[in-house]
């Protein structure tokens, strides 16, 4: 079997995970946000649960399986690979994602403490910040155009 296949078989069944968690979590703050409830209330406990699982059980697995499948692709590769522009942009993009996984950690942890200060609109412009890095990520790494 052809590891570098394998790998990167593996590595787009975990970006498409991690993406759908990326763009479906800060959806989830929106309503969230949106919503005039109690910080006990069922309503309340119920947004939490999504929120944690989606990112526990679905987004942070998706990402740490992303970078592994990433990292045994690229040490698949030859080392020229590094020197190209466009493998360079997508990991300089690919890093800022990282960075959206942590902050969105954050923002869980503000709606757990019931210190949320983002409104829904925030969230909701938030919301297309990976929808924006995954069109520039995919026609990067399509097209190699750099």
């Amino acid at each position: 079997m052809n590891s570098y296949l394998l790998f990167k078989s593996l590595h787009l069944i975990a970006v498409i995970s991690w993406m759908a968690g990326l763009l479906y979590l800060p959806r989830i703050f929106v309503y969230h946000s949106d919503s005039k409830i109690n910080f006990k209330s069922y309503q309340c406990i119920i947004f939490q649960q999504m929120e944690k699982r989606l990112m526990f059980y679905i987004m942070t697995p998706a990402m740490i399986f992303s970078w592994l499948f990433g990292i045994l692709l690229l040490h698949t590769s030859n080392f020229e690979f590094f020197l190209t522009l466009w493998i360079n942009i997508k990991l300089f993009l690919v890093i800022f994602l990282t960075l959206f996984h942590f902050f969105l950690i954050y923002c869980l942890n503000r709606f757990k403490n019931n210190e949320n200060n983002f409104s829904a609109k925030f969230y909701r412009i938030i919301n297309e910040v990976p929808t924006i890095l995954l069109i520039i990520i995919v026609f990067i790494v399509v097209f190699k155009p750099l």
